[in-house]
């Protein structure tokens, strides 16, 4: 996997987009979770229902970095953009925030096992088929991205090495956060969050 970041901050070989979703976010654990639910609910909308692998991934994927801007990349006051792409059957979501000066590393560290947090990244380059970090353009801040590949009917294209046990320990304990209770649906989600 790569995660360097080409001297433009741009990935040269992006393709145009065949859909887009863009919104911004509260920076609170709130905007985290709506944020994650609106990804999964225009997933299912573009053919890839919830409970199909390249959906769950994804939304995972999603919940890691929108938690890491609001963990790491929080301005009080500025909200986080939340952007997801289809295009050419590559799925791309994007997080960006406002605070350059806390940029993930390139490999994550090893987390300390006896540690609740320092994950997510680990979880992030695990799923995704890439990943990597941009400086925001015109403005301080930083995009974390990610790129999953996925076939029609919402099965991804690639086979995925089979996690070791500690990982999968990690994913299901993970996977389980993100369960707000039987049939919660981003439709239930709240709307009230303030984005702008």
């Amino acid at each position: 996997m790569k995660s360097a970041t080409p001297p433009n901050g741009h990935n040269p070989q992006r393709p145009p987009s065949e859909r887009e979703f863009t919104m911004r976010f509260t920076s609170t654990p709130r905007g985290a979770r709506l944020a994650r639910r609106l990804v999964s609910h225009r997933m299912d909308d573009w053919g890839h229902p919830y409970t199909t692998p390249v959906n769950e991934t994804l939304t995972l994927i999603t919940a890691e970095l929108t938690a890491n801007a609001v963990r790491h990349g929080h301005v009080p006051g500025r909200d986080f953009r939340v952007r997801l792409t289809l295009a050419e059957g590559t799925f791309r979501i994007e997080v960006t925030d406002t605070r350059a000066e806390k940029q993930p590393p390139s490999t994550p560290p090893t987390p300390d096992p006896s540690s609740e947090s320092g994950r997510g990244l680990h979880l992030v380059a695990a799923l995704a088929d890439d990943w990597g970090v941009s400086p925001r353009l015109a403005a301080p801040g930083k995009t974390v991205w990610a790129e999953l590949r996925a076939r029609q009917h919402g099965h991804p294209v690639t086979q995925r090495v089979a996690p070791d046990p500690t990982d999968v320990d990690l994913l299901l304990a993970t996977a389980s956060l993100l369960r707000d209770g039987p049939g919660a649906r981003p439709e239930d989600a709240s709307h009230g969050d303030r984005c702008r």
